[in-house]
């Protein structure tokens, strides 16, 4: 297989991985909004370098217009759990200080009450998920903010492959026709019969593993 092909083959695995960890990430907001009978539930992502929070999911209220929209990582209650890494429950929004309701307007949906997770994977928290206005007949338990928490773990872990796949379209993006990396792959690929050879998704954690170390030398 020569560079152009194999940086080609890599590129559109990268791209199909981060569509498959999106469409996990949708699917996560879009239970628990059921689960809790809300109007709506969101995944922040923590956008590290411009320090800021951005829907990645969204189910119900906003789901046609949010994705992708950034604000400051302080925001509101999303930015209070982001910093302090703890659940919240707020049954009244309007009576908590910490509620951004300019920022709420601007998305063109004002909840009443919210329940917001961080998304904590290894040392760091990745984001913050929000079940908002869960309905009136489900009171509120220690059971429930379990079952947020295991959905928040599945967030978590689907942010962090999404970071991934991101990181390695990226670097492929700038490495353009000096494909050096895709080539020492391609060495190390060609060494090995054909049912030696990773599935898809092993390449590309190899291949994020490969494009850090490149990064750090």
């Amino acid at each position: 297989m020569t560079d152009n092909n194999l940086q080609a083959a890599v590129s559109a695995g990268v791209m199909s991985a981060e569509n498959e960890h999106r469409a996990l990430l949708q699917s996560i907001v879009e239970v628990a909004r059921a689960i809790f009978s809300a109007k709506a539930s969101s995944i922040f992502l923590h956008d590290e370098s411009a320090d800021e929070l951005v829907f990645e999911a969204v189910a119900g209220e906003g789901s046609d217009s949010l994705i992708g929209t950034r604000f400051p990582s302080s925001t509101g209650i999303a930015g209070f759990v982001l910093v302090t890494r703890q659940p919240l429950v707020i049954e009244d929004l309007q009576q908590d200080p910490r509620f951004a309701r300019e920022t709420a307007e601007s998305t063109g949906y004002v909840p009443k009450s919210m329940m917001s997770v961080p998304l904590l994977h290894e040392e760091g928290v990745l984001g913050v998920l929000n079940v908002l206005d869960r309905s009136e007949q489900i009171e509120f338990s220690l059971s429930q903010m379990e079952l947020l928490g295991l959905f928040a773990n599945q967030a978590a872990i689907a942010l962090d492959l999404l970071q991934r796949a991101r990181h390695a379209r990226a670097v492929l993006a700038e490495s353009g026709s000096d494909a050096g990396v895709v080539s020492r792959l391609a060495s190390a690929l060609e060494g090995l019969e054909e049912e030696q050879r990773e599935p898809a998704l092993r390449l590309l954690a190899a291949l994020d593993d490969v494009l850090r170390a490149d990064v750090a030398f």
